[in-house]
């Protein structure tokens, strides 16, 4: 472990990054598989109910981009995969 106080505080500075890029990383998990499972209730299909959390992990996606938790191609390729999804619930 360094002695030096500028290496120490970027220690934890880094360690408090990693606990909010892993929140966002996390919530946005929870929100696909709960966005996953509404479409694979197909007895009790919910259009709107879909629509909202697609509406939720999209702004979620979002906003990590935006405080540059994920990368950019990440994001659209994440949107990308949960639009596919929808598009095959309709078929």
């Amino acid at each position: 472990m360094s002695k030096h106080s500028s290496a120490i505080k970027k220690t934890q500075i880094s360690f408090r990054n990693r606990a909010k890029n892993k929140s966002y990383k996390a919530s946005i998990k929870t929100l696909t598989k709960k966005y996953m499972i509404s479409l694979s209730n197909v007895d009790s299909f919910d259009y709107n109910n879909a629509m909202s959390n697609l509406a939720s992990v999209y702004s979620k996606i979002d906003k990590a981009v935006k405080k540059g938790v994920l990368p950019k191609n990440t994001a659209a390729r994440k949107k990308s995969i949960l639009a596919r999804a929808m598009k095959h619930t309709f078929q």
